[in-house]
Order: structure tokens, then C-alpha cells, then sequence
């Protein structure tokens, strides 16, 4: 697959979850736990059905899937988000070579946004875990949206803000329902599957794939212009 070079973009919109943090196992986790309490037998392997929805659309789908008493869907959903802030907090750490890549475009003059299904207070905790906030020129939240992920809703608000042309957007995800929103606002998409995920032929739709953020960075610099000793 054909590098990425800079000069095509004025943007880079990252996603957060399984880009900036290998955090679907961590939901994945947060999730068993919660739903066990309110007696749900789901597993971590069930969650793959709902891998890249906003929370609420995750606990709303297992409540229609399999049901609970003794707490309502949004009680369990704040359950999970109070759990995923104490392991974020706890353990969150960045994966391999975001800061790097945060940092070689910021150094570039790249709007940097971020669009994710996460929830502010999830944003919040894990920019701050990361020490990435000050990277960032614009962060959304599609709890802010009507519609979450696949609707291409988080992308467009997110491009707007950084007035940005959203084809001259690259998106950075990891997710098939992330890959579909960013390819409905008209971006282009660079996919780093997260690796807890099923291989899955559809994420072959994303206009570049790399094995980790790593492996995309030196794709860039391979397209960027060597810079001179004076900048």
C-alpha cells in the first residue's frame, strides 16, 4: 500500500480508543465486570459485536440482546465509565509511537483533532494519563452527536472545528465502524487494526493499513520533505 505523504493533508484527526491506548481490552474488562454484577454472563468475546459504538449504544444493544433487572441501562453504562476512569488512571499509557507521531506533526504545523466515541470524562482522563492534551487543537466527543460512529457526524463536527476540508483530512483508526464513519465525512483513512480484534477483511477498505502507529510514522517521514539543519 502507496505511503502517506503530508502534503496531501492539512489535518490529521486521530481516533482514541485502540490508537492513542490499547484500551479495548481494558473496556472489555470494565464491561464484564459490570454486567456480571447486574447477573450478565457476557464475555469479552461477545464484545466484539460492539466494538466502535458510543457506550450508551453498547449497553443498549446488550439490554436488548439479554436483559437485566435491578439497574436501568444508563446506571449500568455509568458503572462502566467510573470503572474505566479508575483503570485508565491507574494503567493507561500511550502505544507505541503515538508521542512520536504526535509530535512530528505538530512540528510540522498539522491541525491535530481528535474524534472519538468515548465520552468526555473518559477523554479527559486518558489525555491526561497519556500527557498528550497540549498535542491536540480540537478534541469531540460523539457523545455530542446525535448519531455515534459509523454516522460520519464526529468527523465532520471535528473537521469543522479545525477548519479543515474534510478531503484533505486523514484519519487515523483502528476500528470497522470508525473506518465507515471517517470514509462517510470523505477522509482518508489510515487503519491500525486493534489487536485484540478478529481478523477482518472489511477493515481493507481504509486507504492505508499499518501494522502499528510505528510503522505509519516512518511512512511519513519517508513522504515529508527532509527539513534542514535551520528548520
Amino acid at each position: 500500500m502507496e505511503a502517506i505523504s503530508p502534503k496531501d493533508f492539512e489535518a490529521v484527526i486521530f481516533d482514541m480508543d485502540g490508537v492513542l491506548i490499547d484500551s479495548e481490552p481494558k473496556w472489555k474488562i470494565a464491561m464484564e465486570e459490570v454486567f456480571r454484577s447486574v447477573g450478565c454472563t457476557l464475555t469479552k468475546k461477545d464484545f466484539q459485536k460492539t466494538v466502535g459504538l458510543r457506550i450508551d449504544e453498547v449497553v443498549d444493544f446488550w439490554y436488548e440482546e439479554v436483559g437485566w433487572e435491578n439497574a436501568s441501562p444508563r446506571e449500568v453504562e455509568q458503572h462502566i465509565m467510573d470503572r474505566m476512569v479508575e483503570i485508565i488512571t491507574e494503567e493507561g499509557e500511550p502505544l507505541p509511537g503515538v508521542i512520536e507521531t504526535l509530535h512530528f506533526l505538530k512540528d510540522r504545523g498539522m491541525k491535530i483533532g481528535l474524534a472519538t466515541s468515548s465520552y468526555t470524562v473518559l477523554i479527559n482522563a486518558t489525555l491526561s494519563a497519556l500527557e498528550v492534551t497540549d498535542y491536540f487543537d480540537q478534541v469531540h466527543s460523539a457523545e455530542n452527536e446525535e448519531f455515534g460512529k459509523p454516522h460520519p457526524a464526529v468527523y465532520l463536527s471535528t473537521a469543522k472545528q479545525l477548519n479543515a476540508d474534510p478531503t484533505r483530512c486523514l484519519v487515523i483508526e483502528d476500528s470497522f465502524n470508525g473506518i465507515i464513519s471517517a470514509k462517510a465525512a470523505r477522509m482518508k483513512v489510515a487503519c491500525i487494526p486493534e489487536k485484540t480484534h478478529h481478523p477482518d477483511t472489511r477493515l481493507n477498505i481504509a486507504d492505508y493499513m499499518f501494522e502499528d502507529m510505528g510503522q505509519m510514522l516512518e511512512s511519513l517521514k519517508a513522504e515529508s520533505p527532509r527539513q534542514t539543519e535551520n528548520g
